[in-house]
């Protein structure tokens, strides 16, 4: 066995990137990367197509070198130690990587021998996953014939036969039915009680909104390779947008645009209309006070327009709403009030 690195000392982070440098060629993927995750939480790690995402777990989990820079996971260097850290770590991926020809059972009985074990311990851990994962009626089917959700519940069955301390959870439910994805998210929360630190990639921002501890957004607003600009909670990226929205559904379709004219006289800031849903939204910001008070002028604008309302909400941005601001800004840094 291979001396251990660190002796036994837990980490004090899950994940510690610092100035992480990635290039293909004449392309930079990843141009200084900043990054820590503490143990026992999930990131969820977001950003534009192209903005270093994939490289940034491929170099985490060892599959690819960076060029600059240093990164640790469960406290191993994983250019010193890349050994250490593939013991500790589990990557799973958008499609599953189990063989489609064997049972679920056979599938998990299997990648426990690989992980060494022997004996009753085989079959025993392999009964616990399949219970944990609500897998027991499929145990014995060919893989081939589950669904979507179930391959995917087994993907991540497998990568727990030996429990990683860090896990890379790269779109994990892309194509799942809402049941499933719900199902998985509950697993993803198990996993964090048990003290598993999670690296969550997804294109549902729900879904990061959700289960994210943390959220990390990769960019690259000057062109250049991805970097961190923005990282906080969930509920403190959504403050910084510095605004709310005024969400309005009116009873009848030719009341629409007196509707938006109404909003608009509250001079509270730029009015989307979605003709077909009956919908506008306003929003407001900082600047225009309290959103109370836009929300009292926009209901004496619409009384005084007889317009017949069906519903009006205040409420805070999304975090799809936060994300194309941020995208679309320069870089920020956020952290909750204290």
């Amino acid at each position: 066995m291979l001396p251990h690195p660190n002796g036994t000392r837990p980490p004090e982070a899950a994940i510690e990137v610092r100035g992480l440098h990635k290039r293909f060629g004449k392309t930079s993927a990843l141009d200084g990367v900043d990054l820590t995750i503490a143990p026992g939480t999930v990131c969820g790690l977001l950003g534009p197509n192209g903005a270093g995402k994939t490289t940034l777990v491929r170099i985490l989990a060892t599959l690819s070198p960076p060029d600059g820079g240093h990164a640790r996971v469960a406290g191993f260097d994983v250019v010193l130690n890349p050994a250490w850290v593939r013991a500790n770590i589990a990557l799973t991926g958008q499609y599953a990587s189990v063989d489609e020809l064997m049972s679920g059972r056979e599938n998990l009985k299997m990648f426990a021998r690989l992980h060494r074990m022997r004996g009753p311990a085989v079959r025993r851990r392999a009964e616990e996953l399949l219970e944990r994962f609500g897998l027991q009626d499929a145990a014995g089917r060919a893989v081939r014939t589950y669904s979507g959700g179930m391959r995917r519940k087994l993907d991540l069955a497998v990568s727990l036969v030996v429990p990683p301390a860090v896990i890379f959870l790269d779109e994990p439910t892309t194509g799942l039915d809402p049941q499933s994805r719900y199902a998985l998210w509950d697993s993803v929360r198990e996993l964090v009680r048990a003290g598993t630190t999670i690296l969550l990639t997804s294109q549902y921002l729900d879904e990061a909104d959700h289960l994210s501890d943390r959220i990390a957004v990769l960019g690259n607003p000057d062109g250049a390779g991805g970097r961190v600009i923005a990282e906080g909670t969930p509920s403190a990226l959504k403050s910084s947008l510095g605004r709310g929205y005024i969400d309005l559904t009116v009873r009848h379709a030719d009341q629409v645009a007196l509707a938006a004219e109404a909003l608009v006289r509250t001079g509270s800031g730029a009015v989307e209309v979605h003709r077909e849903l009956r919908k506008i939204t306003l929003a407001t910001s900082r600047s225009t006070g309290p959103g109370t008070a836009v929300l009292t002028a926009a209901l004496r604008e619409l009384e005084a327009s007889d317009v017949a309302v069906e519903d009006l909400a205040l409420r805070r941005p999304t975090l799809d709403e936060v994300f194309i601001g941020l995208v679309a800004t320069p870089a920020t840094t956020t952290e909750e009030a204290a």
